[in-house]
């Protein structure tokens, strides 16, 4: 999938950030609802006006973003 063909950049737009064409839905806002617990049902729920392409263009975008770089999550273990 091109993920190109849903998510683009306009400044004059949440400040550039990355949004679903189209609207002002923001890439963070669908994964801050799917992070929160959302469903994907949920969220075409709440935003009738996305199809199943546009998530799964979110999903594309993401794994384009952090393939290329290495992130190492902490072992340290923080006492309860």
């Amino acid at each position: 999938m091109n993920w190109k063909d849903y998510i683009h950049s306009d400044e004059t737009i949440l400040q550039g950030k990355p949004v679903i064409k189209g609207t002002r839905l923001s890439v963070e806002l669908i994964l801050s609802r799917l992070a929160n617990g959302w469903t994907e049902a949920m969220i075409f729920e709440s935003y009738p006006t996305l199809s199943p392409k546009a998530i799964q263009a979110v999903y594309a975008f993401l794994l384009d973003t952090i393939k290329d770089d290495v992130f190492y999550i902490s072992s340290v273990r923080q006492a309860a």
